[in-house]
């Protein structure tokens, strides 16, 4: 990606909630080297301290301690603010199963305090991370916008709910949303521990331990796994494009291929090994299909590089590369 391309955003305001977590850090990252003038906000629910404490020493990173659940917390954030990235959200399908009240509370509640505070403050526009769940029971590879079939999830539901405020506040607010949907994001600094660890961080962090990762199911299920830097990409172009077709849209933010989880965890093995021998003969092992999964995941990508100019800058395994060197300097 071409910094370059983004220089417009020198000096600009840019809020970025989420901003200790994975997706939130690498964002700010990226804003602050372009010289914006970035404000963060995250209560480190998920988020972590070590994300942005390197950012601190910039002059132009501020960083607010708060929760988008209290609207008047949300108000002071988006004071003077020129752009909008929205990431803070709870996680995670299996989460959502087990706690749904908390999940609609921050991924619905605290979204509606974020467009709220956003239109009073007359934000220019409003971008936020919404996901690929929401193409729920749909069976239509790949996956393109306009069609989605019923959640899978109450994780799910509140994305899509997203979506259907994001619209609203376009329609009678003159708010500019873009929404969007993430496809399995991996790379640096997302979060291998927890119980509800993405996939690719965890099984790396359990070949280098020399212990079995476990699939759910037989494998054969498949993903469009989407490295951070073309996440880094879309946002980047959604608060900067002048296509005004492009305004009140959501996107797939994806590569628009696929492969399995087996493959995958495979791959995955063979590119650790070049570290470690050992690891080369680390067993993969299987278990039972988790609830609320999807089976398939493929995104057509065509109106992000329609109205936006997307083009992936890395396919899977060059990010899968660079994600597996990031780990083992950093674990």
């Amino acid at each position: 990606m071409n910094k370059e391309e983004f220089k417009k955003l020198k000096d600009k305001r840019v809020l970025v909630t989420g901003a200790a977590g994975f997706i939130g850090s690498n964002l700010c990252e990226a804003l602050i080297q372009i010289g914006a003038d970035v404000i963060a906000l995250d209560n480190f629910a998920t988020g972590h301290h070590h994300n942005v404490q390197e950012f601190k020493k910039e002059s132009n990173f501020t960083f607010i301690e708060g929760d988008i659940r209290d609207l008047e917390t949300c108000q002071k954030a988006c004071q003077g603010v020129d752009f909008i990235l929205h990431q803070a959200a709870l996680g995670s399908v299996p989460r959502s199963i087990k706690d749904p009240v908390t999940s609609n509370e921050v991924n619905v509640g605290g979204f509606l305090n974020m467009l709220v505070a956003a239109k009073d403050n007359k934000v220019k526009r409003f971008v936020f991370a919404a996901s690929s769940s929401t193409y729920g029971d749909s069976t239509k590879l790949p996956k393109i916008e306009h069609e989605i079939g019923k959640p899978l999830s109450p994780y799910a539901i509140t994305k899509y709910v997203n979506e259907l405020y994001a619209d609203i506040f376009g329609k009678t607010y003159g708010l500019n949303c873009i929404g969007l949907r993430y496809f399995n994001v991996f790379g640096r600094r997302q979060d291998p521990k927890g119980a509800y660890a993405a996939v690719i961080p965890k099984f790396v962090m359990q070949f280098m331990a020399h212990e079995s990762p476990v699939i759910n199911g037989d494998g054969t299920y498949s993903r469009d796994f989407t490295y951070i830097d073309n996440v880094i990409q879309m946002n980047l172009r959604a608060i900067t494009t002048t296509n005004q077709e492009a305004l009140n849209e959501v996107y797939n933010t994806a590569v628009g291929d696929r492969i399995t989880i087996k493959a995958m965890a495979e791959l995955l093995r063979e590119e650790l090994s070049n570290y470690d021998e050992q690891i080369a003969e680390v067993e993969i092992k299987h278990g039972p299909n988790r609830q609320g999964d999807v089976p398939h995941s493929l995104a057509s990508i065509e109106k992000a590089q329609k109205n936006l100019g997307y083009q992936p800058s890395h396919v899977f395994g060059e990010g899968l590369k660079e994600a597996v060197d990031w780990y083992w300097k950093n674990l």
